[in-house]
Order: structure tokens, then C-alpha cells, then sequence
């Protein structure tokens, strides 16, 4: 298993257990991007990543996200099939009822994400990158 891969597995299992709070992995250049879901945009630097996750958290209770499946795809990029789970705070849904199924494309540079790609819907994300299972 590589650095890259341990690396991502480091950060899910944290996030498994609803703890966003590391952003050590975080390069300082780092692009995060949400190509679709409830507020497509695109993030530069720890700061605005950071400030864009946490108001993205800020609508959810008991939010976790949990690995499906981890997909080395070459020397720099880990794709992950994942799932959430929590509640949204206003509509009082559980994500698992709204079939929640994204995908993340790790992007990674010295030894942290440098870019950070997610699809909230995984036929979408998987189209658009080219890998269509």
C-alpha cells in the first residue's frame, strides 16, 4: 500500500467517526472543489477549505462520512467511493435516506492533498472522470 493511500485511509477514518477537526493532511495550496450537490464551488488555500467544509458540516447533525471503496488510480490520486450519514439540521432528513452516494478524488503532492475533488453523485463523478464503474 503507498503513502498516498494510507494517507486518505488516515483521513477517513477520522471522518468515520464524525472528527473534521485535522486539516494537517491539508496542503497550503490546495484546491477543493464540489463539482455538484446542493452548492457547487471551488476553494483555494487551507483557510477557504477549511471555512467552506465546516459551513458545509454546519447543516448536519451526527454528519460521518464512510469509505466504500479506495481506488489507487496512479502515483498521485486516490479515488474514494464513499457514503454520509447524519441528519440535515432543517429538514431533519437522514442522508442515508437520501441515498447519499458520492465520489472523492484525492489529489496528492509531498505527502498531502493538494487538490480535493467531490461528487455528491457518484454515477456523475464517475462519468465525468472517465471511470464508469
Amino acid at each position: 500500500m503507498s503513502e498516498n493511500l494510507d494517507l486518505v485511509r488516515s483521513i477517513y477514518a477520522d471522518w468515520e467517526r464524525g472528527d473534521f477537526r485535522s486539516v494537517e493532511w491539508i496542503h497550503p495550496e490546495i484546491e477543493y472543489v464540489f463539482a455538484d450537490g446542493p452548492a457547487p464551488g471551488r476553494w483555494t488555500g487551507i483557510d477557504e477549505t477549511v471555512k467552506s467544509f465546516r459551513n458545509f458540516l454546519r447543516g448536519f447533525e451526527e454528519v460521518r462520512f464512510v469509505a466504500d471503496e479506495y481506488r489507487e488510480l496512479d502515483r498521485e490520486r486516490v479515488l474514494v467511493l464513499c457514503h454520509g450519514r447524519g441528519r440535515g439540521k432543517t429538514s431533519g432528513l437522514e442522508l442515508s435516506q437520501m441515498q447519499t452516494r458520492a465520489v472523492n478524488l484525492f489529489h496528492l503532492r509531498a505527502g498531502k492533498v493538494s487538490r480535493l475533488l467531490v461528487y455528491f453523485d457518484r454515477r456523475t463523478g464517475l462519468a465525468d472522470l472517465g471511470l464508469n464503474k
